[in-house]
C-alpha cells in the first residue's frame, strides 16, 4: 500500500507516495516544548548565566558594547525574535545605551547582506536605532588579539576588538567540521580575518591524502584542532559573554544558555543531543530525507548538513533521496566553479594553496557522494551535479522511477536538520 508524505521544500512543501510496507520509521527529533515567553527566558539566563557574573554586572554605563549576531544563512535561529530583548535588558538593566552599543552580523567569509537583510535580522525596531553593520572578513582595519597554541594569528573585526565588552548571539547545532556549531564559530570564522578562518578551516583536510581529516567530524569535539583552534581563539577576547539559542525539533526556540563562552555553548551542545539524537534499531537502505525547507536548502553548500545528520542511518552504499530547493544553486559563486578543477585535476593543489570553505564542502559533497547513491530534488541542473557524482531531479514521480525503491527498506525524514539517528546494531 502506498502512503503518501509531505516534506517541506524551499518555502512550500512537496508530496511524495512511497510503499509504506517497507518504512521503517519517520524520524524526527524529540518533542521539546517551546518558550513561551522569550522575553522572560532570556532575561532569565542573563541574570543568572552559566559560570559568569550576571550581565547587569559584565555591562554597565560607560561600557561601548558590541553585540555580535549570525547572518541570514543562520535566520533558522530566530534571532530576531531575541535580539530586542537583549537591547532592551541593556538599556534598562544595566544602564548601556543605543548608542554605546553596535550591531555586528558576522558573515566570516559569506557575502556581505543588503540592508533587507540586515533589517530583517535586528528588526525594523532596531534598524536605524542602534548602529549595526557587516563583518568584512578582507577589510583592512581589523585587529590582532593573539596567535592561538595552534599557530593562527587571530585577526577580528575592529569594532568587536577596540569594544568594551562583547556579547555573542548564536545558535548551537551540530556540524561535520567543529563537531558543533555556535558559541566559539560567532569569533572564528564569524568576525575573523579570511586569513584567519583559511588557517583555521584547513584543519579540516587530512595532511597526507586528499580526503577529509579523521580528526574532525559530527559531534567531535576532543581532539578536533579546528574546535580547539576557534575555542581558544574566542578566548583571546578578555571581556566575552555568550548567549547560545537551542531550537526543538520544529525549529522553534526552547532554550537559552547563556554566560561562559565555552560553559554556556557547551550546556547547548548537550541539549541539541537530548533533542536530535535519537536511537533507530538499524540502518536503512534508502533515507528519504528533506532538509526542512528555507533557509537549510537555499542552496547546495547549506544542504549538505543535512546528509552529514542523516547519514548515520544509511547503509553504505544505500541511497540518500535528498529534497533541497537550492534557490541558490551551489550557494558561493564559487561553489560549483571547483567543478573545472575536479575535471582538470588541479581540486587539491587549488584547495590547499587557498582554502576555502565552500571548496572544502565541494569535497565533502563529492565524498559523500561516493559513500552513497544521492538523487537530489533540486532546482539544480543535472549537469551541474554530475562531475560531483550526485542526480538531479526537478520532477518527483521520475526522482522515484529513477531511485527504484522495490525491496528495499526506507526511513522517512521530514527535517534532516534536526535529528540525528544513532543506529543500534554495530
Amino acid at each position: 500500500m502506498m502512503k503518501e508524505y509531505t516534506f517541506a521544500y524551499g518555502e512550500k512543501t512537496v508530496r511524495a507516495a512511497l510503499p509504506e510496507e517497507q518504512v521503517l520509521g519517520v524520524l524526527t527529533g524529540k518533542s521539546v516544548p517551546p518558550l513561551h515567553d522569550i522575553g522572560k527566558a532570556l532575561f532569565d539566563s542573563l541574570d543568572r548565566p552559566l559560570d559568569a557574573e550576571p550581565l547587569t554586572s559584565f555591562a554597565q554605563k560607560g561600557h561601548r558594547v558590541a553585540v555580535v549576531i549570525s547572518d541570514i544563512t543562520r535566520f533558522w535561529m530566530r534571532q530576531d525574535l531575541v535580539l530586542p530583548h537583549l537591547i532592551r535588558y541593556l538599556n534598562e538593566r544595566c544602564g548601556v545605551p543605543d548608542r554605546d552599543i553596535v550591531i555586528v552580523v558576522a558573515t566570516g567569509t559569506h557575502e556581505h547582506g543588503t540592508e533587507e537583510e540586515m533589517k530583517k535580522l535586528i528588526t525594523p525596531e532596531l534598524f536605524g536605532r542602534v548602529r549595526s553593520l557587516f563583518h568584512d572578513c578582507r577589510a583592512e582595519d581589523l585587529t590582532e588579539i593573539g596567535v592561538t597554541a595552534h599557530g593562527n594569528r587571530v585577526l577580528i573585526n575592529h569594532e568587536v576588538a577596540s569594544a568594551d565588552r562583547v556579547i555573542c548571539l548564536g545558535a548551537c547545532s551540530h556540524h561535520v567540521m567543529a563537531g558543533y556549531g555556535g558559541g566559539r564559530k560567532s569569533i572564528l570564522p564569524g568576525v575573523s580575518a579570511l586569513s584567519t578562518i583559511r588557517y583555521n578551516h584547513l584543519f579540516s583536510l587530512d595532511e597526507k591524502e586528499f580526503r577529509s581529516s579523521s580528526r574532525i567530524g559530527n559531534c567531535v569535539t576532543k581532539g578536533n584542532p579546528l574546535n580547539e583552534d576557534m575555542c581558544e581563539a574566542a578566548g583571546l577576547l578578555p571581556h566575552l559573554f555568550m548567549i547560545n539559542l537551542v531550537m526543538n525539533a520544529d525549529m522553534k526556540l526552547a532554550a537559552i544558555t547563556a554566560g561562559h563562552y565555552l560553559k554556556s555553548w557547551e550546556e547547548g551542545c548537550r541539549l541539541i543531543d537530548s533533542y536530535y539524537k535519537i536511537s533507530v534499531p538499524q540502518k536503512a537502505d534508502v533515507v528519504f530525507a528533506s532538509c526542512g525547507g528555507f533557509p537549510k536548502d537555499m542552496s547546495l553548500y547549506q544542504g549538505t548538513k543535512c546528509i552529514d545528520n542523516v547519514e548515520f542511518c544509511l547503509k553504505k552504499g544505500g541511497t540518500l533521496i535528498l529534497l533541497m530547493e537550492a534557490r541558490d544553486g551551489g550557494g558561493p559563486e564559487e561553489f560549483f566553479g571547483w567543478n573545472q578543477n575536479l575535471l582538470d585535476g588541479t581540486f587539491e593543489e587549488r584547495l590547499r594553496s587557498r582554502f576555502t570553505i565552500p571548496g572544502y564542502i565541494f569535497l565533502l559533497s563529492c565524498e559523500q557522494a561516493r559513500r552513497y547513491r544521492i538523487l537530489l530534488l533540486s532546482t539544480i541542473p543535472a549537469e551541474t551535479l554530475r562531475p560531483i557524482g550526485m542526480e538531479s531531479y526537478q520532477d518527483m514521480e521520475a526522482l522515484l522511477q529513477a531511485a527504484d525503491l522495490k525491496g528495499k527498506s526506507i526511513y522517512v525524514i521530514p527535517n534532516g536538520n534536526t535529528v540525528m539517528p544513532i543506529p543500534q546494531e554495530a
